[in-house]
């Protein structure tokens, strides 16, 4: 007689950050020591894709982290080749790790909850349309940093100026590169660095972080 195979249940661990607000605030505290679910996910899949030697670079809000500018985030995101996509899901999917929804190129972490979005490249950032900043080859623009491989800080500023610029429902993309200067003390010459599609947005930004006022205006 044939067993069945039965998918894993997972519990979105965005769906219980939100059910269990005692939990959330413990986790938020676990983040900042890098300690939470989202930290133990992303070691474990950076783990998983050093063994099968897939290049990728961890984008998005853990790529920030790693930066310096440190924020709560409730997934990873993480950038792969086309091939790197299909060999991850030949190779890793099942009990460790299943798909969002069926057909989904993202995966869920089946011990955390965590979502792990996949970002391919030769797509493009933001409205998906094409321009001149597309996600590049994680080969060309990792850097290792604590033993896992991020985005290099000018792929990542690049690619959140793309997002925000062309997709007014990411605009968050913009606040952190803004905080991302902050926290870092870039200069204005870092715009030199970033490809020239995104330089006028970056030097406006750099702007608006010199000029905002320094504390709270004392009334």
């Amino acid at each position: 007689m044939d067993t069945a195979v039965t998918t894993p249940t997972v519990l979105p661990y965005e769906q219980r950050l939100r059910a269990d607000r005692g939990w959330s605030m413990d986790e938020g505290d676990r983040h900042f020591r890098r300690e939470d679910q989202v930290f133990k996910t992303l070691r474990g899949i950076a783990r998983r894709l050093d063994d099968l030697a897939i290049p990728y670079a961890v984008a998005g809000g853990m790529s920030l982290e790693a930066h310096g500018y440190r924020r709560l985030t409730i997934g990873v995101d993480i950038l792969v080749t086309r091939e790197g996509l299909r060999a991850i899901h030949e190779r890793l999917e099942g009990p460790g790790y299943v798909p969002s929804f069926a057909g989904s190129k993202n995966l869920r972490d089946t011990d955390s909850g965590v979502r792990i979005e996949f970002l391919v490249a030769g797509e493009f950032p933001g409205d998906g349309k094409p321009k001149p900043v597309p996600f590049p080859d994680p080969a060309d623009v990792g850097v290792e940093i604590d033993g896992v491989r991020y985005l290099s800080l000018a792929s990542l500023v690049e690619l959140k100026l793309a997002s925000g610029m062309t997709n007014v429902g990411r605009l968050k993309d913009l606040v952190d590169i803004m905080e991302s200067i902050k926290a870092r003390d870039l200069p204005a010459e870092f715009a030199e660095e970033l490809n020239p599609y995104v330089r006028d947005k970056y030097l406006e930004l750099w702007r608006n972080v010199r000029d905002a006022p320094a504390g709270p205006v004392e009334s």
